[in-house]
């Protein structure tokens, strides 16, 4: 056995400890004495005696050290509690080991010791009897060491657990797995209810520790070790742990079998490198029990307790404890026994005889039984009349103890954190602490120190490992067997192991790009036609440990107990038809087809209003724009639509419609352009139609459909509504086209269902006369499967991800299908997408809404803005002439808005003369052919030039004259004419020529000079 001294310590200096001891021992006992006598000679009141039994299991040497835990804690108390008013009185019994034993101790200790407290027994199962016979009598059970969580002081109120459940270290488990990443981890356990009471909670603390992100850690095997299993046991264990692909390994048991396990995994060889051996705290708590041979074997062993503070009182203790120890055991070796280290169950022993020691100050009374009448031996049981008094007391207590602070929740106690430490050397070395939420602000797992792995690595193992060891088999790979679609998967019907295709090629390429070595082969799966519902099922029932091919990821298998990697193709399913001459390209109204209805109207209506606003613009400035009313009604139509060609030969005058013009001439190069487009389009590329183009169509036919045998599209297309006996399962591209081409009315089918990837490889095959139509149902591609959790999906995931962002995947590809743009089918992807509407093709208004709102608004603000200038500029005039018509009774009994409206229109349609306009351009001799310049000025402006001296009363027109100029026709049927007068009217010719104007000129030139 391991000796429990420092480096450097002797047999001789020993000697002063237990010096000290025996020193303290005499000194105590003398004042014990002396306060017995004191209080005797005072008359002080004598302390009440509470009996206390404590059951141990003497065949143990760890049950000796708790004796002497237990002694010392209760001398402690009443040494610094000199006045208590209780005294406890220790009865020891011993247990032999067993139930039977523990249950015949307490029944002695109650029955005839009449205790009023038991402390004990050791282990769970021991417990849980001693439990139900304390509750029944009213007698508190506490338990320094029964740590399982079947154990509740719910079912068994007497039952007060002063040591840590085991449930609470599965979160300091699950945590320190998290941190490295392990998702799969196997458990070796002790077949009792000591052993077996963790598992659910260390399943659900996997579930939580990885924080809903779906990657939790997983039990994927569990072993049941039975306390006294020998070594034949040990090693099949060992052997199934061996051909398990998971190296993490978790051993919940009791330190002896626990250390047998690991001598044996030693010389097995599991103790070394790539494995993880995690203890819980059974092993770590009892460290300072183990023998040298046994931690040699331990080596790199990682294990989890209750964290103790190593204080002043703690050191202080155990250097009381080793000298008390050896005194009360002369005949036991001190290598054997003797430890430097309290382990944290001797100081759960300790505090609980103080806790009892402090009740029982709280709670004491008479004798604790009533009698009952005799009864068989184990139905006999008393009611302690002090004992709900003394279960109250110990439940309320509270004190900082020698394992820290003691205090009951619920009748256990409560751990403030969890260490993790590494068996190192001659002991254990502490790498990390782990501590509840609310005391460490959230962080579960503190930073840990580098750790010695078995065989004597840091690395850290990756915690699984797909290779063989100790002869055990490869991974098993199934593959399917197909008739068809072999570029996929193939397999040789002359040679089974000779199996190819893209899904092989790939799968291989990831295996070689992994960090570490893969064995594995491949077995053929010859039912895999019939449904890969069963290929998949093999991995369930653990009879293949991969599956590889086209098989398609869904939700369904997945539920199956197996998870898929990324998936390595593109996803969805959808259908192909056959199809059909496009008869569209030979209709006689085609060229009406590029440019939907409301386009057309819409083109057209703006065509109409751009005319309009260039002859406004334009009528009173520009000879081009006038003449009869039908005339100009022509000219507006035949000037917005020549610009379709860009042939207008109307000279414009105005900036405002040279304005209008080049936007409009900037749409219509838009819209022409693009009309240009799609008619070529129609006319040369879309010449074929689908024969099909929707699946609720085929269902309203009652057309025979066709899918791949084996695929999971089958019940998807039932769930559609697609009658069972109108379907049909094929295997091989040629049944696929055969099929199409007889049609569903001659013992063939309308559409084909399919993966995309199918289809594609099909219509790279069979191009001319089928296309793909109708929508794309999502899938998730075609994934490679593995076992639930499996630690390899996350690194397989990984390498796909790198092949599918290098050119590794695209070479792949193009060796198994060539190049994407090969084949006579190069448009059918595109075709097929643009099949979905008959009218995807067509343009709409919509797509130039943009143009014809930028050329609406600058004719519409044009417009405005030139009547406006127009109305502003010539408001006398028309005031005149408004005036000169209502005197003249043109107008007769109209109303005034109509009479305004009418002289706003006749002065409109005169043709301006005015010298002032920059727009208007003609020859003075051309105006004086066409008639005076002063033709269409009002009578006003005629007077203000004669009295400028620019005209001559003389050729003013008499009153008489004017009106019957005016009578020759109403305002109303004025308008609209050109700027000669009808024949037979006499023009108003008011002016000078341009020969007196000049004359004049010069001599107002002398003049001023």
């Amino acid at each position: 056995m391991i000796m429990g001294k420092h480096p450097g310590t002797s047999s001789s200096s020993l000697f002063v400890p237990l010096f000290c001891f025996l020193v303290s021992s005499v000194v105590g006992q003398q004042q014990g004495s002396l306060h017995v006598v004191a209080a005797a000679q005072e008359g002080a009141p004598v302390p009440v005696p509470v009996r206390v039994g404590v059951i141990l299991n003497w065949a143990s040497p760890v049950s000796r050290r708790r004796r002497t835990g237990i002694e010392m804690a209760v001398e402690d108390y009443y040494a610094a509690h000199p006045g208590s008013p209780a005294k406890v009185e220790l009865h020891f019994r011993d247990s032999s080991g067993d139930v039977v034993g523990a249950a015949s101790a307490a029944v002695d200790l109650i029955k005839n010791a009449q205790v009023q407290a038991i402390i004990g027994p050791q282990t769970s199962s021991e417990a849980e009897f001693v439990a139900h016979l304390g509750s029944r009598a009213h007698v508190p059970v506490l338990s320094y060491s029964a740590t399982s969580p079947s154990l509740s002081p719910s079912q068994t109120p007497f039952f007060i657990r002063t040591a840590a459940n085991d449930s609470l270290q599965a979160l300091p488990l699950a945590a320190f797995l998290a941190a490295f990443g392990w998702r799969a981890v196997a458990v070796v356990h002790e077949d009792s209810p000591y052993g077996a009471g963790i598992l659910p909670a260390l399943a659900d603390a996997l579930v939580s520790a990885s924080g809903g992100s779906g990657s939790a850690a997983a039990i994927t095997h569990r072993a049941a070790l039975p306390v006294d299993a020998g070594n034949d046991r040990l090693d099949a264990v060992l052997r199934a742990l061996a051909s398990a692909p998971t190296r993490v390994v978790i051993v919940h048991a009791r330190y002896a079998l626990a250390a047998r396990l690991f001598a044996r995994a030693w010389e097995a060889g599991m103790v070394s490198e790539g494995y993880v051996w995690v203890a819980t705290d059974g092993v770590g708590s009892f460290v300072d029990s183990l023998s040298q041979e046994d931690l040699e074997a331990m080596q790199g062993v990682v294990s989890v307790r209750p964290q103790v503070k190593r204080t002043r009182e703690v050191r202080n203790f155990a250097a009381r404890f080793r000298a008390r120890f050896r005194h009360d055991n002369p005949d036991l070796d001190d290598e054997h026994v003797v430890h430097d280290e309290s382990t944290v169950m001797r100081l759960w022993s300790y505090d609980t005889a103080w806790a009892i020691a402090a009740a029982a100050d709280e709670a004491v009374g008479s004798s604790a039984f009533q009698p009952t009448p005799p009864q068989p031996d184990l139905d006999w049981v008393g009611v302690s009349a002090t004992g709900a008094r003394l279960l109250k007391a110990l439940v309320d207590t509270r004190f900082d103890g020698m394992a820290g602070k003691f205090k009951l929740v619920d009748g256990q106690l409560q751990v403030a954190a969890y260490e993790v430490v590494n068996v190192v050397g001659r002991g254990t070395r502490t790498v990390g602490l782990w501590m509840p939420p609310e005391s460490s602000s959230g962080s579960k797992l503190l930073k840990l120190k580098h750790i010695l792995w078995p065989g004597d690595t840091l690395s850290t193992p990756k915690g699984w490992t797909p290779a063989s060891h100790n002869g055990m088999p490869v991974l098993r790979v199934a593959v399917p067997v197909k008739r068809g679609f072999k570029q996929f998967v193939g397999v040789d019907p002359k040679n089974s192991s000779r199996i190819t295709g893209y899904c092989i090629d790939v799968f291989d390429e990831v295996m070689r790009s992994l960090a570490y070595p893969v064995a594995y082969r491949y077995v053929p799966f010859p039912d895999s036609s019939d449904s890969y519902d069963k290929l998949v099922d093999l991995v369930r029932r653990e009879e293949a440990d991969v599956v590889v091919g086209d098989v398609t990821i869904t939700a369904s298998r997945m539920d199956n107990g197996v998870d898929y990697t990324m998936p390595f193709t593109e996803s969805g399913w959808a259908m192909v038809v056959a199809v059909r001459e496009d008869a569209g390209s030979a209709c006689m109204w085609v060229f009406l087809q590029p440019l939907t209805t409301s386009l057309w109207l819409a083109s057209f209506a703006f065509f109409c209003f751009t005319g309009f606003v260039v002859w406004v613009l334009e009528h009173r400035v520009n000879d081009k724009f006038r003449g009869t009313p039908t005339q100009q009604f022509g000219l507006i139509f035949y000037f917005a639509f020549s610009t379709l060609v860009f042939s207008h030969k109307e000279k414009l005058v105005n900036n405002l419609s040279r304005l209008v013009v080049i936007v409009w001439v900037f749409v219509v190069l838009i819209l022409t352009s693009s009309y240009t487009a799609s008619l070529t389009s129609m006319l040369t590329v879309q010449k074929l139609q689908p024969m099909v183009t929707d699946v609720r169509e085929l269902q309203r036919r009652g057309h025979y459909i066709g899918y791949q045998e084996g695929t999971f599209i089958e019940p998807l297309l039932k769930k559609m509504g697609f009658d069972e006996r109108r379907m049909k399962k094929y295997s091989t591209e040629g049944q696929y086209a055969e099929a199409l081409s007889r049609g569903s009315a001659n013992g063939g089918v309308a559409a084909v269902f399919d993966e995309i990837p199918y289809l594609k490889l099909f219509l790279s095959q069979y191009c001319d006369g089928y296309m793909m139509v109708g929508p794309v149902y999502k899938t998730d591609g075609f994934g490679f499967v593995f076992p639930r959790a499996s630690p390899m999906v996350a690194d397989v995931s990984r390498e796909i991800l790198r092949l599918a962002e290098g050119d590794k995947m695209a070479r792949i590809e193009k060796a198994w299908f060539g190049e994407p743009e090969d084949g006579a089918c190069r448009g059918s992807s595109s075709s097929a997408a643009a099949v979905g509407s008959s009218s995807s093709s067509n343009l709409s208004f919509e797509s130039f809404g943009g143009l014809f709102l930028i050329t609406g608004l600058v004719s519409s603000l044009t417009l405005l803005l030139y009547l406006a200038t127009f109305a502003y500029r010539e408001r006398g005039e028309v005031r005149v002439v408004e005036a000169q018509a209502e005197a003249a009774g043109h107008f007769g009994y109209r109303s005034a808005l109509i009479r305004r409206m009418c002289a706003w229109l006749q002065h409109y349609d005169r043709k301006e003369k005015d010298l002032k306009s920059r727009t208007f351009k003609t020859s003075n001799d051309e105006s004086l052919r066409n008639g005076s310049e002063f033709a269409g000025q009002t009578p006003r402006r005629i007077a203000e030039g004669s009295r400028n001296g620019r005209g001559d009363v003389s050729q003013m027109p008499m009153a008489g004259e004017e009106e019957n100029a005016m009578g020759r026709g109403s305002p109303v049927s004025s308008h609209m004419n050109t700027g000669s007068s009808p024949v037979g009217t006499t023009e108003w010719v008011i002016g000078e020529s341009s020969e007196q104007r000049m004359a004049g000129a010069a001599a107002s030139e002398i003049t001023a000079s």
